[in-house]
């Protein structure tokens, strides 16, 4: 069953390879020069020509993640032999976000990442200049919940603010999933139907839409000082990518809901929870589990083989949906992530002992598993919404999908310790039933060597959960630790949305970054 994951994988290379003709070739950068990329055209701006531009160049960049990449295991999907085949000079590879954002405080030996193509730009100020933003320095801390006396409701409810546009949701994806054969068709709609779940991820992608849609696209080749020639060592292909955007005046917050580029973001936050439903899917018949969302879990209802044939087919849907978005790279990016949940299970299952003992390795897992789907979601949305890659509104959306995914599933690991199943809609200990330590038993681990051999065998023998359970709650400082880690990440989450314009909807994305770390399942 663990191969099916590869289905997933394999449909979106086969059709990111099919798009290879949206990539050109490198053209210097001329004020009014005409390219012609397929359905792409552009006369009028020096970006738009660069915008499908996906060229990429050996830099400091590759060698600096080269080293990086050597110092630690990496999940192996597909050999480097075959990774070096699907390549050549007119595609990219995308930098894992945990190798572009920082992933643990200085305290417990995190440091700052390299500067590269898909985090260079971070100013501050550059979007809000001359524009007062009442958030300012904010700090969840202040919030009620995570230790202040101000109340997170003075901020705009997030499932509130796009409730009325994600109704129709379940219906429409329901028909974007039909098929005529019976059972699949049953299978794959049975989450959209009385099991929804909280509609955590197409809230986020409704929500980014929005604030991306207050953010003016950067000039960022028009002026002496622009962004290009302060980064002249980063691919070009970093200034590319925002798809055309044909509204006059450009996008706004007046002239988005309704539009095509709204069309197109909302379709990308149902083919995000299609990915994510498919991988759900896929993860109960692995883990052999019998509930999901308060429910059976799809294999218990039907078997096995239709459950693995319902996520095959949902990722097959997905991937086609993907396609007529009508931009390259975020199909490519889109890929990544899909090959993202691959690399995570394969990391999860194959892990060599010693590394069980690392935050660092449970961090990229989780970012595998869950953060990547959500951060290359965001970047993908501010690319819809005509902002390049490496721009700054770009860059803060996958940054803050980046720490918010990394919050929530740290949450939901603690969750696991302290909510009662009924609770949590699935069964409480059950990563420690599969042999996997997260956050809080990580850090107990820290404190009480005698734990370290249990996580290495994966708690194995008779006896060791038990045992794992009892160093853990006998602990004064793990559980705070593990929120401690959840606050650092949901703070960064928040500091990247403050670099974007303010509207109500980047403040609702706060408070729902506030609600990931508070919540109680």
């Amino acid at each position: 069953m663990r191969g099916r994951y590869v289905v997933a994988a394999t449909v979106l290379a086969f059709l990111n390879a099919g798009s290879v003709s949206g990539f050109t070739a490198p053209q210097p950068f001329a004020p009014h020069s005409v390219v012609n990329m397929g359905n792409h055209r552009s006369d009028d701006h020096p970006r738009s020509g660069c915008r499908h531009l996906m060229t990429a160049t050996m830099s400091n960049e590759k060698k600096e993640s080269k080293k990086a990449d050597e110092s630690r295991p990496n999940p192996i999907v597909v050999s480097a032999e075959a990774e070096a085949l699907s390549h050549s000079e007119t595609t990219i590879k995308l930098t894992p976000s945990f190798d572009l954002f920082q992933m643990l405080t200085e305290e417990e030996g995190g440091s700052i990442p390299v500067t590269r193509s898909g985090n260079a730009l971070r100013d501050d100020t550059i979007l809000k200049v001359g524009t007062p933003d009442t958030l300012e320095g904010l700090q969840l801390s202040d919030y009620v919940g995570l230790g202040g006396k101000t109340k997170i409701e003075t901020l705009p409810d997030p499932f509130k603010m796009v409730d009325k546009e994600l109704q129709p949701f379940s219906d429409s994806i329901k028909e974007l999933v039909s098929t005529d054969q019976p059972i699949l068709s049953m299978a794959a709609k049975h989450f959209f139907e009385k099991r929804h779940g909280k509609r955590f991820r197409p809230t986020i992608v409704q929500l980014m839409a929005k604030t991306v849609a207050a953010a003016t696209p950067e000039n960022l080749f028009d002026d002496e000082n622009n962004a290009a020639s302060h980064h002249a060592d980063l691919p070009e292909w970093a200034w590319s990518g925002a798809s055309e955007i044909e509204a006059e005046g450009g996008m706004t917050t007046s002239n988005h809901q309704g539009s095509e580029v709204w069309r197109k973001q909302g379709q990308l936050g149902q083919i995000v929870e299609m990915i994510h439903v498919a991988s759900l899917i896929h993860d109960d018949v692995l883990d052999e589990a019998d509930t999901r969302r308060g429910g059976e879990a799809v294999h218990k209802l039907y078997s096995n083989k239709v459950a693995v044939l319902a996520g095959d087919y949902l990722l097959a849907r997905a991937s086609v949906l993907l396609a007529r978005l009508e931009n390259t790279a975020v199909v490519q990016i889109m890929a990544t992530a899909l090959e993202s949940l691959v690399a995570g299970e394969i990391m999860q299952l194959k892990s060599p002992p010693k590394t069980l003992l690392e935050m660092e390795t449970y961090l990229r897992k989780s970012y595998y598993k869950t953060a990547s789907l959500i951060c290359y979601a965001c970047r993908s949305t501010a690319l819809l919404g005509g902002h390049a890659y490496g721009s700054t509104v770009a860059t803060a959306c996958e940054e803050f999908g980046f720490h918010l995914g990394l919050a929530y599933q740290i949450q939901d690991d603690i969750l696991d310790f302290t909510a009662a199943a009924n609770v949590l809609g699935k069964p409480a200990l059950a990563d420690m039933d599969l042999g996997l330590s997260t956050a809080p038993i990580l850090y107990t681990a820290q404190e009480y060597s005698q734990l370290r051999p249990l996580v290495m065998r994966r708690f194995k023998e008779k006896g060791d959960k038990q045992t794992a359970l009892e160093y853990l709650y006998k602990s004064d400082t793990a559980m705070d630790k593990a929120r401690s880690l959840a606050q650092f990440h949901a703070q960064r989450a928040v500091d990247a949305l403050l670099r974007l314009p303010q509207s109500e909807a980047r403040d609702a994305l706060v408070r729902l970054t506030h609600a990931v770390i508070t919540r109680k399942k």
